[in-house]
């Protein structure tokens, strides 16, 4: 493992060494056990989408790791005046140890990877999330005890967070459902190459998709980038959302995600998101120990 682009790049293994790192680390926090594992490392954090829970919890996580975050705003590197990312990569690599980067376009994270020589950290792109689907698993396993034989079930747009947690949810034998409308579904090619497994199911009946679910988790139905979208997107996904309702054909003891930010009232009910306030901010604060985990494997050396 020298880097983390996408999910699907990790083997079954490979995912659950970091969540069992994971886990460590956030013991030896809780008891306020001192880990700098990364003594003198520098993480660079380039930032072209705004961020609370990535900025914070990774610039929060190489602290507690005995290293320096250096926060990159993404417009005010060369990169916004024309500079190739072949020969920002290059440059970087001399200066840093790692890079964590939050951009819009997939092949800008994976041409880090290619023409720097340090390990470069996907923090949230258009078309994947990992480091978020690395704290929703540690959730899982903490409610649930682990993941054979569990369903999952994502309520919404087809979008990054649909197409990471099918990644980790098949490489780990989680059955997942995706209730969406037709023309919002997942990536095509990953959702053919999940459809593999069998664990896949994909339909536009919430219900039909919920039911029996151990998990339930969705995400904002117009996600950034997409402001021009979101007056045709609130009629379109009106509808897709976790309320009392739907979740009556999940399982009783049913654990409700959602990656955050939230807009209540719109892909879920106030509601809903009081009552399992324990599990999203659980979820939340899993960002912070998942994303330690990452560097530690990344960048110990």
């Amino acid at each position: 493992m020298k880097h983390l682009l996408k999910l699907e790049d990790l083997t079954e293994s490979e995912i659950l060494e970091i969540l069992d790192l994971a886990d460590k680390l956030k013991k030896e926090n809780k008891k306020g056990i001192k880990h700098r594992i990364l003594e003198g490392k520098t993480l660079g954090m380039i930032f072209s989408k705004a961020s609370t829970r990535t900025r914070v919890s990774f610039e929060t996580g190489i602290y507690q790791l005995g290293g320096i975050g250096l926060f990159l705003n993404g417009n005010e590197l060369q990169l916004g005046r024309g500079e190739p990312i072949k020969d920002t990569a290059r440059v970087l690599s001399r200066y840093l140890d790692g890079i964590m980067i939050r951009t819009f376009k997939q092949s800008d994270v994976e041409d880090l990877a290619k023409y720097g020589s340090i390990p470069i950290i996907n923090g949230l792109t258009d078309y994947c999330h990992p480091c978020q689907v690395l704290a929703d698993l540690q959730t899982v396993r903490e409610y649930k005890g682990g993941f054979k034989g569990l369903k999952l079930c994502y309520v919404g747009d087809g979008n990054n967070m649909a197409n990471s947690l099918i990644a980790g949810c098949v490489r780990l034998g989680i059955r997942v459902a995706i209730a969406c409308p037709d023309k919002y579904r997942p990536d095509k090619a990953l959702t053919e190459r999940a459809a593999k497994s069998g664990l896949l199911s994909i339909g536009s009946d919430i219900g039909e998709m919920i039911k029996d679910a151990d998990v339930v988790y969705t995400d904002v139905w117009a996600s950034m980038g997409m402001e021009a979208e979101k007056a045709e997107r609130e009629k379109v996904f009106k509808g897709y959302q976790v309320n009392e309702k739907y979740l009556k054909y999940a399982k009783k003891d049913v654990v409700v995600l959602h990656c955050l930010p939230a807009h209540r009232g719109e892909e879920i009910t106030d509601a809903v998101m009081e009552a399992h306030a324990a599990e999203i901010f659980d979820e939340a604060e899993n960002r912070l120990h998942a994303q330690k985990a990452v560097m530690v494997k990344l960048m110990k050396g």
